[in-house]
């Protein structure tokens, strides 16, 4: 497979994370947020003060999401040629290969000396593409799944907190739990792939 392609897939990995992140914190938002509106509306039934704090439990699963996007930025890194050589590099090594008669794709061959050791490292490292896309995947899952209990949990509290006025910090506490998951599937899936 070329160069190209096993970055692609590595990729692949990246955006998977960001996407079943987001998918998760988009469950998780919509659980949080319809229990809000309830809540109010119960409020509103009641004459009651609506709990502004419902917001705190809506948003709280939307975290996920940047988690994703950060284990993404970390696979994507790992694959992308930019991070180990300088654009203009590449460029003179595919002139170079053009005029010694070799297809451009050939521009490997053709880097010089200390371009080639990154260009090494590079390889090395798109050759763990299916570690880069299982990690994506398992890792943005596992992330989703942490943020959708989380909008599950979010709006078990705002019902109770609309009903009771109470137990704010409680509920706070039990969504800190949840997001814990997520934070260690980042931290942990980030240092499998370095």
């Amino acid at each position: 497979m070329s160069p190209e392609l096993l970055s692609g897939l590595g990729k692949a990995g990246g955006a998977a994370a960001l996407a079943f992140a987001a998918v998760g914190s988009a469950l998780g938002t919509g659980a949080a947020g319809m229990a809000a509106i309830g809540g109010w509306k119960k409020c509103y039934a009641q004459n009651k003060a609506a709990p502004f704090q419902l917001l705190v439990f809506i948003g709280a699963p939307l975290t996920q999401t940047i988690y994703g996007m950060i284990l993404m930025r970390n696979i994507v890194g790992k694959c992308a040629l930019a991070g180990y050589l300088a654009a203009d590099v590449v460029q003179k090594a595919k002139q170079a290969a053009v005029a010694a008669g070799a297809a451009a794709s050939r521009w490997l061959d053709y880097l010089p000396a200390e371009a080639s050791v990154k260009a090494a490292a590079w390889l090395e490292a798109l050759a763990n593409w299916p570690v880069m896309l299982m990690a994506g995947l398992i890792g943005g899952i596992a992330m989703g799944a942490s943020a959708w209990m989380q909008g599950k949990a979010g709006a078990s509290g705002s019902d109770a907190l609309a009903e009771t006025g109470q137990g704010f910090a409680n509920y706070l506490l039990t969504l800190g739990v949840i997001e814990t998951v997520a934070l260690f599937v980042m931290v942990f899936i980030g240092q499998a792939i370095r």
